[in-house]
Order: C-alpha cells, then structure tokens, then sequence
C-alpha cells in the first residue's frame, strides 16, 4: 500500500474513517492521499488534521490519484463520474461506497474499462471496528480485489459477496449497528429499573455484548454452541431466553434484517 496514490472524494465520516485508517493502521503516507469535498470547511479540517494532500477540485485530484476512493452520497456520483469519464489518465481501480450504486452503472458512466470495487461499510467505522463487504465490477481482477481489500482492513473486517447480495448486507451489517444499539438501551434500562446506577449498568450492558462478540470471533465457535455452554439446567439464564422467545426476539430481529433488505431493494431500484 505504501507505494499507492489514494484520491479521496468525500470527506464526512466514512470518508475521514478510511483516511485515518490508511494513515494509522496501513502505514500509508499522508504524501500520497489526495483529498477533494464540495464542503471546503470539512475540507480543511481533515488535510489539517492529518496532513493530507489538498485538492482544489475533482480534476485535480484526478490528475494525481491511481486509486479513486469515491465517498460520495449516492445522489452526488454521477458528476464524479462524467469527470472521471472524461479525465484522460488510466486509473488503477475506482472503490465506491455509495449505497446502491451498482458496479455495472459506474461503469456505464465512466465509459472506460476502468476495475471496479463497490463496498458497504458500516459506522463501525468510526472507531476502527467495521465489516465492509466487498464485491468486484467486471473488470476488476484478483490484484485489484486486493488493494479495496487492504484499503478496508485499515477501517477492520473484510469480506467479499456476490453483488446480489449486497442488499442483504445492508440490512444485516449496514443498519445492524442501530440493532445493537437497541439490545444494549434495552439491557441498560432494564439494569436500571432493577436498581443500577445507570453508567454503570451501560458499561455492564456494552461491555457484555462486545465480550460476547469477541467470543464468536476469537473462539470459532457457533453463536448457538456458545448459547447453550452458558445456559445452565434450571438456572437464571433459562429464565432469561424463554422470556425473549416469548416476545419472539428471534424472529424480530430477523425480520428486522429482511425488512431492511427490503428497502435497500426499493431505493436501488429508484436510482437505476
């Protein structure tokens, strides 16, 4: 990665996320990352604060960058694009993250058989603990796949998809944050109605499900074996599962994930 000229376009959250993860986590120059956004005061306040490379316009940008980085809100790409279709420098790979714009449109638009990546982060982002989905355009080969890839390991978890399924892994890990969210007031409440201090019930509740987390992720274990290794014969735990199959918490959150899909399909299909 140390050798890559990164252009990045679009500097709000997601946008800053990858910067500062290129920057700490990749090791890569703040020489070599290109940064351009319509907002000149978030602008500013990123190339000052991690000392990036200014770009006074997209062209500009263009002009440096081998790998374009495209940050941008879905409405907001297609200008991006007709740059870059007319921009004559050969770009090694276009990496988007704009919800819904398929690889297939990028390409259309730009015109030039340009490698595509398409990636759905997620706000995890943020603090360095993303699941970013990657899927490939036609044109994008293994090498290319690579670089999104080291790209996105910089922000935390990667994994590739068909891109059909990318509607999926928007209402699973793309709005599953605000799932988790939920479960984590929820316990917190409960600690407090019970009696708790509530920061303290919000550490206990935070803290239980990233350690439950982890365990999924380190141990290898299924979430199911893991489930029933700490539910004891008679014991509170029990107590505690049937009350959420009572309330049918299962099949909430999987319909919560099918009803998201659902949506993500439906704005798809408004842009194409």
């Amino acid at each position: 990665m140390q050798d890559k000229k990164i252009g990045v376009i679009g500097t709000g959250n997601m946008g800053e996320s990858l910067i500062n993860g290129l920057i700490s986590f990749a090791k890569l120059s703040p020489n070599n990352i290109y940064v351009f956004d319509i907002d000149q005061n978030k602008l500013k306040k990123v190339t000052e604060q991690y000392k990036t490379q200014i770009c006074s316009t997209n062209e500009n940008l263009l002009d440096k960058a081998d790998i374009i980085l495209l940050c941008v809100k879905p409405q907001g790409i297609e200008p991006v694009l007709e740059e870059i279709s007319k921009h004559d420098k050969e770009h090694r790979a276009i990496i988007s993250i704009a919800a819904g714009i398929e690889t297939s449109f990028i390409e259309q638009k730009v015109n030039k058989p340009i490698p595509v990546i398409r990636v759905m982060p997620n706000i995890c982002a943020t603090v360095h603990a993303a699941v970013s989905a990657l899927c490939r355009g036609a044109y994008a080969s293994d090498q290319t796949y690579q670089i999104g890839k080291a790209i996105f390991e910089s922000i935390g978890q990667v994994v590739e998809v068909k891109e059909e399924l990318m509607d999926v892994v928007t209402g699973l890990s793309g709005s599953g944050p605000a799932y988790i969210f939920l479960v984590i007031e929820a316990l917190s409440a409960a600690g407090v109605i019970l009696g708790l201090p509530e920061n303290i019930a919000t550490i206990l509740a935070t803290q239980t499900t990233l350690g439950a987390a982890k365990m999924v992720l380190e141990t290898g274990l299924s979430p199911k074996t893991l489930k029933d290794k700490v539910t004891s014969p008679g014991g509170t735990t029990i107590q505690g599962l049937l009350a959420l199959e009572k309330y049918n918490f299962r099949d909430a959150l999987i319909d919560a994930v099918k009803k998201a899909t659902a949506r993500s399909r439906e704005l798809r299909g408004t842009r194409t």
